[in-house]
């Protein structure tokens, strides 16, 4: 290994040890108390070695969503492997969605915070340009199922992949959005159980997809 490399490699090590503090101290204070400070504290470097990797706290932020969105599409991807149609692969992959929200609740939380955040692609930076791929893969593989099942006919042809691919990201997300706040009051009121309403959902989406 060449020193150049050696650096490299010894650089990347240093980003993600800075990311992996980011990570502790936003889930103990909140992203929203956390300072740079604290983060080098953890990482055990200067404030002045922070900034050379990261400008500033939403940066450290966008880097944890990118980790989280890298894990996300893994999943998705691998829960698919053994769907039977295109049909059945699209419940795979909601329940892989729910499988991420229970296993890594903290990134599923910085992808809200980061629902709230407009960003300006002029005006991104590095780190928040270096998500945007691995949002179109984890948005492609969801389309790419899609016409999978419109081929094989599990599907219905008129169905737009694209469109439908956005919308059931975001009818998943609101419905996960409305258990976590609202769950009790709808168990109270309806007696509607959180796993109830989940695998209503998934029925009522798996009608809107068929083919008839």
């Amino acid at each position: 290994m060449g020193i150049a490399e050696r650096k490299e490699r010894e650089k990347e090590q240093r980003r993600n040890d800075i990311i992996d503090a980011a990570e502790t101290v936003f889930n103990e204070k909140g992203l929203e108390k956390a300072t740079m400070d604290d983060v080098a504290a953890q990482a055990e470097l200067s404030k002045g070695t922070l900034y050379l990797y990261f400008k500033n706290k939403d940066e450290l932020h966008h880097a944890i969503i990118n980790r989280g969105m890298g894990i996300l599409g893994n999943l998705f991807i691998e829960s698919t492997k053994d769907g039977e149609n295109g049909l059945h692969k699209t419940k795979l992959i909601g329940h892989a969605f729910i499988e991420f929200n229970i296993k890594y609740p903290h990134y599923y939380d910085a992808f809200l915070k980061h629902g709230t955040m407009s960003i300006c692609v002029d005006d991104a930076t590095h780190t928040q340009l270096e998500g945007i791929p691995l949002k179109q893969r984890i948005m492609q593989h969801f389309v790419e199922v899609i016409m999978e099942g419109i081929v094989d006919g599990s599907i219905s042809k008129e169905i737009n992949p694209q469109k439908a691919a956005i919308l059931l990201w975001a009818e998943l997300s609101g419905v996960l959005q409305l258990l976590e706040y609202k769950g009790s009051i709808i168990e109270n009121f309806f007696n509607i159980k959180h796993d109830e309403l989940l695998e209503y959902f998934f029925e009522f989406t798996q009608r809107a997809l068929r083919a008839n």
